[in-house]
């Protein structure tokens, strides 16, 4: 059943309805894991993730450091109200990785969830990774309201600062949301070629790009401008492939923050932190095939309403929107797709005492 699950990526939606849902059911049960941290005790118990060991054919890590260049680097946010959905992520790519054990992880945390080093090598007990604790002193002043609370949130523009929290030898990294499922191997993500690009992602360019940005926005040149001789496409930053070098040197997390500070000013657009990225780097994207995000199963960002998959082949099913699977599936009003993501669920209900 393994080499099934190595080209899952590989069949359309409903081949994996049907092929990946039972098999990955199989697992056998695991030890429950509680949180060691007080924040979050009683409020999350993780079952031990299966050890996943590279194949024969797989390039060996020669140490564990985070500057070993055989590392393929994953960034992720552990944040309390996200964090079953961060573990199910992570379980979701070991399943589907060739070497897994060549994938490091950096997780990036607020203040209140820092103490989350011990759930994590509880529930993953071979898995390569390290904390990084997000001062979110530097981005709050720069934050505005948004359609919905949860892309105020501080650690959701942590993605704007990983050249400087990551160590300097990490020159790529594939950075993730919390709340999305790899169906395939992710190093064929992370060879993708970037060219002179310092960023790839999968765009949309039939999508309405106007709607990203107020009013005001548009009817400003100083503005507007800053789209002249570009093509610009809506991307997800949801799911990006990143050269952390071209980042550095060119500086892109102060042009980020200065679109932030003009919004703070102006009210140039309302989503969060996805336009500052349009704003920097739309037109500048290297295309990513759209198998690698297959965003929207959240529904909008009011109603949260069922959402299809996209036609074409399936390699990650990625759940942006207010709607978000595990809460679904809690309230027994889960959409269909949402049984995708249940297999590689490590929760535990336990009823506190």
């Amino acid at each position: 059943m393994q080499w099934l699950l190595r080209f899952s990526g590989f069949f359309s939606a409903a081949l994996i309805m049907i092929i990946l849902s039972p098999s990955l059911q199989s697992f056998p049960p695991a030890e429950a894991i509680r949180s060691s941290s007080p924040f979050l005790d009683h409020r999350f118990s993780f079952r031990s993730s299966p050890a996943f060991r590279n194949a024969d054919e797989c390039r060996s890590t020669t140490h564990s450091s985070v500057c070993d260049p055989s590392l393929v680097h994953v960034a992720i946010t552990l944040d309390v109200d996200y964090l079953r959905g961060s573990i199910a992520a992570v379980h979701s790519v070991l399943q589907h990785s060739f070497c897994p054990e060549n994938v490091f992880f950096h997780f990036l945390t607020s203040h209140e969830t820092r103490n989350l080093e011990s759930l994590v090598k509880s529930t993953f007990p071979n898995l390569k990774f390290k904390l990084y604790t997000f001062d979110d002193r530097i981005v709050r002043p720069l934050i505005s309201t948004s359609v919905r609370q949860a892309l105020e949130q501080p650690l959701n523009y942590a993605r704007n600062y990983l050249a400087s929290l990551l160590e300097p030898c990490v020159r790529r990294v594939i950075y993730f949301d919390s709340d999305l499922i790899l169906v395939d191997d992710i190093a064929k993500l992370w060879n993708t070629k970037l060219g002179y690009k310092t960023i790839g992602a999968p765009e949309y360019c039939h999508a309405n790009f106007t709607k990203y940005f107020t009013p005001v926005f548009w009817s400003q040149p100083r503005y507007s401008g800053t789209f002249k001789n570009r093509k610009p496409c809506y991307f997800n930053t949801g799911v990006m492939v990143i050269d952390l070098v071209k980042w550095r040197a060119q500086g892109y997390t102060r042009r980020i923050e200065r679109w932030m500070e003009i919004q703070r000013k102006e009210r140039i657009y309302e989503l969060g932190s996805l336009p500052p990225f349009l704003l920097v780097f739309a037109g500048h994207v290297a295309p990513i095939e759209h198998r690698w995000n297959q965003h929207g199963l959240g529904g909008d960002n009011v109603r949260g309403s069922c959402r299809d998959l996209h036609p074409g082949p399936v390699s990650l099913l990625h759940w942006s929107g207010s709607g978000k699977p595990w809460l679904r599936l809690d309230a027994r009003n889960a959409c269909p797709l949402d049984s995708l993501w249940a297999p590689y669920d490590l929760y535990v209900h336990t009823t506190r005492r």
